[in-house]
């Protein structure tokens, strides 16, 4: 059904409370002191830790909220939207794109939201997971929890320090290629918090669109409808272009611009009896290029499973820790792969993968494959993998500028053109760089290294790379989102009547456009 009823989460003393404050800030301030046990903050020491995400763009908050639970986070959305001060919804603050950077107001960070246990029923094979928690803890809990039988995909690099409800906010993604590779897929239920306190619970098939509309407590919710490249896509909310959509769609990818998340039960996947990691060296981009090919046909034509196809090209040896474990020559790229193993030997699946590589015609050399399953292997090609947008990254805020980092993707039959065009526009200007990312879904993330001064013109070879990405059927956000920083590039890919389908739908939740205000549409 298409009729969604929420429900209330405060009592009518508690209600009655919120609308006896003062409309001002100070008076908020002083009564979540006074009157509840929310941890709130207004002095700068603390505030200066959330008023930049990992975009490194500047911003600035009034206050602090902590909540540790729905309740609290009820108040603190009827109050100060009550009072109209903005709010901004932080959670690790690892994305890119400025999605967690405030710009005055109240910062609500869900550190705290989190409880002593993960629920994980191995039957359902579901876990309910509480929304402060990092990642990383939540796929090794289900680990645990399960024996090492099931496991929660999603593994973006920031892992270890992203947050639950900010990966299922910016969609989140990370080894494996396609649609199993982005939060959205795992997503089985969530509850949000609208700005008015009240709550809305939903299952995966329990809402469902009609005519391109919801409708929440008799409210018209017309969604937006302008389309989709049906691609790897983290480029604005899930739209009502071509088929009704699911409540979760609409929420999952949206930046926290409709409401705010505070809880979620993750769909959960058999981890396979074993699998081969396997680091493949090889002698030049094209080449690279030629394998991914050719590894896309076997995996079209054939059983042939692959949980990751990760490339690490142009110049990413010289941010990366480990690189003498893993190449010979400096001007070798190399390419990751991850095989699943279900029902047979190690020995004769590494023995069938070899005989593959050899047939490939891409030169590889076979002594060269290191499998990085034996040994400490692992552990350092993990170590290097991170160490590479972590120092580029450390290196551009050294230099004090804006980190320009590319999320562009377009169809496998553009994807040789689309690097002839981006590599040739980067090296004409004399810019550093480097290109690494998730070769399976040709996404690759071209990350500019650049001081203050060449700050505009890193802003203008990005553009044309965006512009280069449209133009090839493809968009400019695979997997970081939107945020503050790609509001232009939306444009550029979408146009602006996209824009306002956005902002009336933006509306019909939030009428005065005061929750995360500014990511997506401004």
């Amino acid at each position: 059904m298409h009729k969604i009823q929420t429900k209330q989460i405060l009592n009518k003393s508690q209600i009655k409370n919120l609308d006896n404050v003062s409309t001002n800030f100070s008076s908020a301030i002083k009564y979540i002191k006074q009157s509840t046990s929310i941890d709130i903050k207004t002095d700068r020491s603390s505030l200066e830790l959330y008023e930049r995400d990992w975009s490194n763009i500047e911003g600035y908050a009034e206050g602090l909220a902590r909540p540790k639970n729905k309740e609290e986070c009820s108040i603190l959305l009827y109050l100060f939207s009550k009072i109209m001060i903005p709010i901004t919804i932080s959670a690790g603050k690892t994305n890119l794109t400025g999605s967690a950077t405030p710009k005055g107001g109240l910062v609500i960070n869900t550190e705290l939201m989190v409880s002593p246990k993960i629920e994980v029923d191995i039957n359902k094979k579901i876990a309910k997971v509480p929304i402060g928690e990092i990642l990383e803890n939540v796929r090794d809990e289900v680990l645990h929890q399960s024996n090492n039988k099931l496991y929660y995909p999603v593994d973006p690099t920031s892992r270890k320090d992203a947050r639950i409800g900010g990966t299922i906010s910016c969609n989140a993604s990370g080894f494996i290629p396609g649609e199993k590779g982005a939060t959205r897929f795992w997503v089985e239920s969530l509850s949000i918090v609208l700005l008015n306190g009240r709550l809305i619970k939903a299952k995966r098939g329990q809402y469902i669109s009609k005519n391109g509309i919801f409708i929440i407590d008799n409210n018209e919710i017309p969604l937006p409808f302008y389309n989709r490249p049906n691609i790897k896509n983290a480029s604005g909310p899930y739209t009502a272009d071509s088929n009704q959509i699911d409540f979760i769609d609409l929420i999952v990818g949206s930046e926290g611009i409709f409401g705010m998340i505070v809880d979620c039960q993750l769909r959960l996947d058999e981890l396979s009896k074993n699998h081969i990691d396997l680091f493949i060296p090889l002698i030049s981009e094209d080449v690279a290029i030629d394998f991914y090919y050719y590894m896309q046909n076997i995996v079209n034509t054939s059983n042939v499973e692959l949980k990751a196809l990760e490339y690490f090209g142009y110049n990413s040896q010289n941010y990366m820790s480990n690189k003498s474990y893993l190449f010979d020559n400096d001007s070798d790229v190399g390419i990751y792969m991850q095989i699943p193993i279900f029902d047979k030997k190690v020995e004769d699946v590494v023995e069938f993968w070899m005989n593959l590589l050899n047939k490939s015609q891409c030169y590889i050399d076979l002594d060269k494959v290191l499998i990085l399953n034996q040994g400490n292997n692992w552990d350092k090609f993990f170590e290097a993998r991170h160490s590479i947008p972590v120092n580029a990254l450390e290196k551009t805020i050294d230099l004090d500028a804006v980190s320009m980092i590319t999320d562009t993707i377009v169809p496998p039959k553009n994807f040789k053109e689309f690097l002839k065009y981006t590599h040739n526009l980067i090296k004409s200007h004399d810019i550093e760089y480097l290109l690494f990312g998730h070769l399976g879904d040709c996404h690759l993330h071209f990350h500019l290294i650049h001081g203050k001064k060449d700050q505009k013109k890193a802003e203008e070879i990005y553009q044309k790379i965006v512009k280069k990405s449209s133009q090839l059927e493809g968009v400019y956000s695979a997997e970081h989102g939107t945020g503050r920083r790609k509001r232009n590039d939306f444009i550029e890919c979408y146009g602006l009547e996209a824009v306002n389908q956005i902002k009336l739908c933006k509306q019909a939740f939030d009428s005065n456009m005061l929750l995360n205000h500014g990511n997506i549409i401004k």
